[in-house]
């Protein structure tokens, strides 16, 4: 199928599989981890408001994470969910790139916000004296707003060049959601100039931020292997070992799936890594932060006896 830009009005999405029962058991698995993220990352944001003992750096970032794992939930495994319930695999032409400029602009974010977590978690070991001057209120604000902000920004060139495209040989794509290395591959214009744009993006947004988190790890280490007693080592190594394991998860996913060849043979294990990457990592997340987190704990019983208490006054 040969169309323009103003033609093609709608994309298939052929999701996971075209088998009816591995459909179904990948429509319930998926609704599973999506109601587990929804709740776990919600709880976390919820708590992280409304508790003034989480109101830290550590836990702001925390927040602003679980924010964008909602987020990237809801945009990228809507299609599977829905088009399970009412059986449409279509999706609009600017439905199709809205959803692509989300994702995106929320990876790009997820990733700034990793590395700002880095900076928070390497000034807390390194300098624990000065550590609340330099993660400030006004510190934290900035770099927040500032991974926002560049997420969003970052994901604008490459967006605005796909969306010139006049030409696609197909209208399907071989994913569950709008992927954009997909629909480059199935555009009929020179895709030069964008993958030109998108390497540096890449350098940019995914290098330049792995680089950044990964750093300050180098002298976190160091700084653990200063400290004599071990009791000292396992509460600074307790301090970072959530984030770094988050980071390694995601990353390697990302990894797998966008710098790995583009194979016929490895679409179907792209797909599934993609799945793993948008439902289970954000599900994973809370329970890493805050399975052994003894101040989110605590929050999460404060919260829930003060609901509690609310709850018996009106009875």
């Amino acid at each position: 199928m040969h169309a323009n830009q103003t033609a093609m009005k709608y994309f298939i999405i052929r999701g996971i599989s075209d088998v009816p029962n591995i459909q179904m058991m990948v429509f319930f698995l998926v609704l599973m981890f999506y109601l587990i993220t929804l709740a776990g990352n919600m709880t976390i944001f919820i708590l992280i408001c409304l508790d003034h003992h989480l109101h830290t750096p550590m836990y702001c970032f925390l927040a602003n994470l679980s924010l964008v794992d909602i987020s990237c939930s809801t945009i990228t495994l809507n299609k599977i969910l829905t088009s399970f319930i009412i059986r449409d695999k279509t999706v609009s032409y600017p439905s199709c790139m809205a959803q692509l400029y989300m994702f995106g602009s929320l990876t790009g974010h997820e990733l700034l916000i990793l590395t700002a977590m880095s900076y928070d978690r390497f000034v807390a070991v390194c300098n624990p004296l000065r550590y609340h001057v330099l993660m400030c209120n006004r510190t934290c604000t900035l770099l927040g707003a500032t991974c926002w902000l560049v997420g969003f920004l970052q994901a604008i060139p490459p967006f605005v060049i796909l969306y010139s495209f006049s030409c696609y040989s197909s209208n399907e794509v071989n994913h569950f959601f709008c992927d954009i290395i997909l629909l480059t591959k199935i555009s009929c214009d020179d895709t030069s100039f964008f993958e030109l744009v998108f390497f540096i993006e890449g350098i940019l947004v995914n290098v330049l931020p792995f680089l950044l988190t990964f750093i300050p790890y180098v002298f976190i280490i160091v700084a653990i292997l200063k400290i004599h007693s071990n009791h000292g080592r396992r509460k600074a190594f307790y301090t970072c070992s959530s984030h770094l394991a988050v980071v390694i998860l995601l990353y390697t996913t990302l990894m797998s799936q966008y710098l790995t060849p583009n194979l016929k043979s490895s679409l179907d294990s792209k797909k599934l890594l993609a799945l793993f990457n948008t439902a289970a990592v954000p599900m994973l997340n809370p329970v890493i932060y805050s399975l052994k987190n003894k101040d989110v704990n605590i929050a999460l019983t404060r919260g829930l006896g003060k609901l509690r208490t609310s709850w018996l006054k009106q009875t």
